[in-house]
Parts: structure tokens; sequence; C-alpha cells
């Protein structure tokens, strides 16, 4: 038993240890990769993509379940976006509240004979409306699928530009959003297939008139923690893993996609869970079966601002769904692990993904389950416990601190001093409890996938208008 017990400690110990400097190594990677970006942006003139001829058009697609009370903000700060040509697609996916009443009172919504192809198979379309006040916007009303995939495949059918942007219609963009991921697509327009932006919470700013007014930190403990985590996870994790074209996910919440790539891809997986992750592993899989050169690459600068849970319950459900998502995505996918076909995606990529996403609660569990038994049998030295534990906590922290401060000093959104003092002392507070809600919740989707429980349970939400500071009404 006590020499089981040291091999496990010494695993786990390991274990831990490459889990760390995975992360280091991508912070570094991110940092050079930001760097160079930033020193692009000096150079970049945003009004030559917008008054250039080659510039491609753009349909953004914005499936919609249920979402009466963000629909109409949301909608509108779509049309806000600055591009030269934009149509703007929005799905409703058979709601039983009033998301297509409050389309049609908005935007005075009109029958419509357009082209529809269902190339990609959706549920039934009930009708296609396009806007009396602004025809960019069509709307199509279909049966509900039971997934945004389906939605979204709608969408695409409807679609009448090469390039489409999938986004969260409880979402908004920045206004240069478009133009700003453009750049990178403009750049090397053969090879690049998909191209990913960074998601922002929005809970908390200041909001006028569908538009972002002042970036402010909220006060709410659990929206902090997330902010904390976007700032990671795109700031770090994305942009390290796209340096390398290593790119597993492109956020549903903002990701601009070649539409004949998409399609020949098959449109997203209607079954999937987690359609956003799904659809990018299936292209990686498409383009290097066929052995294409492509690309699938992260800008950090164009900004799209969402919506996060604001309760346990709500963030509980939703980390519960990404993690069934993530077994989703892998498991169907296993065969590409360790494949010369496949390269660094089935080499470095995906494995990562096994062992240090997928595995990581079940491990993390076990880990904790070793260490208790190991005292228990008077094996551990408390002095190297507590080494570890401090060593473990304060990496853990740095790698936050580094996401914070890279994003301060690169594009310093928030503004007060305040608001980053705030999140500096949150990445203090990360570890405990919010990490161990975090390990319940992942295993808990877990459970759930292999009962097969994968139903869509909704985040609870207040509204974009409702999200927002109550500094608005001053």
């Amino acid at each position: 038993m006590r020499g089981i017990l040291q091999i496990a400690n010494s695993t786990f110990f390991l274990y831990y240890l490459l889990s760390n400097l995975s992360y280091l190594a991508l912070l570094i990677v991110a940092l050079l990769s930001s760097r160079a970006h930033h020193q692009h942006l000096a150079s970049l003139r945003l009004e030559r993509i917008k008054a250039s001829p080659l510039t491609p058009p753009i349909t953004l697609v914005a499936p919609a379940h249920n979402e009466e009370t963000s629909i109409v903000p949301s909608v509108r700060s779509l049309l806000r976006v600055d591009y030269p040509e934009l149509e703007v697609v929005v799905v409703n996916d058979g709601s039983k509240d009033r998301t297509l009443a409050r389309l049609r009172e908005e935007f005075d919504l009109q029958p419509a004979r357009l082209l529809y192809i269902p190339h990609i198979a959706t549920a039934a379309v009930r009708g296609l409306y396009r806007s009396g006040t602004d025809p960019r916007l069509v709307v199509v009303d279909k049966e509900p699928g039971g997934s945004k995939a389906d939605a979204s495949n709608a969408g695409l059918n409807a679609a009448s530009s090469p390039y489409v942007c999938v986004v969260d219609s409880d979402s908004m963009l920045e206004s240069d959003a478009l133009l700003r991921i453009m750049v990178k697509i403009l750049e090397d327009p053969k090879h690049v297939v998909a191209a990913g932006g960074i998601v922002r919470v929005l809970n908390g700013c200041e909001m006028v008139n569908g538009r972002i007014r002042q970036v402010r930190l909220p006060r709410n403990p659990i929206v902090i923690f997330q902010v904390i985590e976007y700032l990671r996870a795109f700031l770090i994790g994305r942009e390290g893993w796209a340096r390398g074209n290593m790119l597993t996910i492109i956020s549903g919440a903002f990701g601009v996609f070649r539409r004949d790539v998409v399609m020949s891809a098959g449109g997203y997986r209607a079954s999937s869970i987690g359609e956003d992750f799904d659809l990018v592993a299936r292209i990686h899989r498409r383009m290097l079966d066929e052995k294409r050169e492509y690309r699938i690459v992260f800008v950090p600068d164009p900004v799209c601002w969402t919506e996060v849970p604001p309760t346990a319950k709500s963030l509980g459900r939703q980390r519960a769904r990404w993690q069934k998502g993530l077994v989703d995505v892998l498991w169907p996918n296993r065969d590409m692990l360790f494949r010369r076909r496949y390269g660094r995606i089935g080499t470095i990529a995906l494995p990562y993904l096994w062992v240090f996403e997928l595995c990581a609660p079940i491990l993390e569990v076990l880990g904790i389950a070793t260490i208790i038994l190991a005292a228990a049998f008077g094996m551990l030295s408390r002095g190297f416990f507590i080494e570890f534990v401090i060593y473990g906590y304060l990496f853990a922290a740095m790698i936050s601190v580094g996401a914070v401060l890279q994003e301060e000093i690169t594009y310093r959104r928030y503004n007060d001093w305040r608001d980053v003092a705030w999140l500096m002392l949150y990445c203090f507070l990360e570890q405990f409890p919010n990490r161990q809600m975090h390990l319940f919740w992942r295993l808990q989707g877990m459970w759930q996938y292999a009962r097969g429980d994968v139903v869509w349970r909704p985040m609870d939400r207040v509204g974009l208008e409702a999200a927002v500071s109550p500094r608005t009404e001053q």
C-alpha cells in the first residue's frame, strides 16, 4: 500500500508540474505573439479595409431561442457594426416566448420571398422575413431543432456571403470588430479559413443606446472570477495555441469562417453539445485529410461582449455543459491521436486536451485522495506538503496575474485603477472555493454525459439591458 501511494503521489506531482509548465509556455508564447500583434496594430488603417472594393461581404448569423429580454438590443448592436457589406440573419429557433414578436415590432418584419436552399438539413423552416426598416436584416423562423447547432445551420443555409460570423444573440460586437478580425483573413485569404476574436464580460459595463460607454468591472464575485477566466483563456490559451496553428476552438459567441469550408465540412453537427469546438475539430480533420494548407487564427483586439452567468446555479449548468461538449468532441475524434496525417493537432493539441482538460478533474480528485491517504499513513512530509501547496497556489495566481497584466499593458480596457486592483486581488482568491466548485461541475458534466443526459439546460439571463451597470441610468 505504501509503495502504491508513493508512486501515485510522485505521478500526480509530475502531472501537476507538467500542467503548470504548459501554462507557463503558453503564457510566454502568448506574450510574444501579443507584442508582435500590438506592433502591427500601430500601422493598421481600418479605413482602407472599409473602403477597399476587395473587402468581402459577411453574414452575421445569430441563433435565438427564448431571447426576448436581449434580442432587440443585440440585433441593434449587430446592425451598427461598421462593415461595408453586411447581412444579419437572425434564426428564431422555435422560441416559446416573444422573441419573434419583439423582432416583428421593432424592425417591421415583412414576409419575404428569399432564396433558401437547405444544403444542410435542419428542422423545418416556417417562414422568412426581411426588415422593412433595414433590409440588411433577415429573420428565419423555424421549428425548434433542439440545439444551437441546428439553428446555426439554418442561418448558414440562408447566408448569402462568402464569410459567416456566428454570434450569440445575447452578445454585442464592438463597431469595428469585423474590420479588425478581417485583417488577419485578408492578409492570407487563401489559407486562413477561420478566425476567432476575444469574448469579454459585459456584466457591469455602462451601456447607452445599445453601445458600451465605459468598461466597468462588476461587483459580483462570481462574475469577477469569470472576467479573469476569460482573460486567461483568450489572451493566454488561445493566443498561445493559435501561434502554432493548433487552435482547437473558436468561441461560439464570435468567430468568422469561410462559408465554403464550413459547408464542405457539413456545417454544425446538429447533435453536438459543444458545437463551436466540434466544428473547428471537423475543419481540422477535413483539411488535414485532404492535405490542404490552412490556418485557423486568433485575433485578440476585435471584441465581442457577452452576458455571463450571474449565479452559481447557472454557471454550474454552463460549465457542466462545456465539459460534456469536451467529451462529445474528443471521444469521436480519438482516432486522430498520434497519427502522422494529423500533424501537430494529433500529436500535441488533442493529447493536451485529453490529459490536461478532459482528465484533469478526475486526476485532481485522485490526487487529493492519495494525499489524504498518505497523511493517514504518516507518509506525507508536512514541510513538503506546505511548500507544494504554496507553490501551486502562487503559480496559478501568477498565471492569472499575467493575463490581467497583458490586458492592461496591451489593450487597457479597464481604465479605472480600482477595477484593475480588484482584478489583481481576485487572482489570489480564485483557488478557493472557486476552483473546487468548477471541479465539481466538470465532474458532474462527465457523469451526466456518461448517463446519456445531454439535455440543454438554459442559463439564467437578466437581458443585455439589465446586465449592465445601473450607472447607465444616471
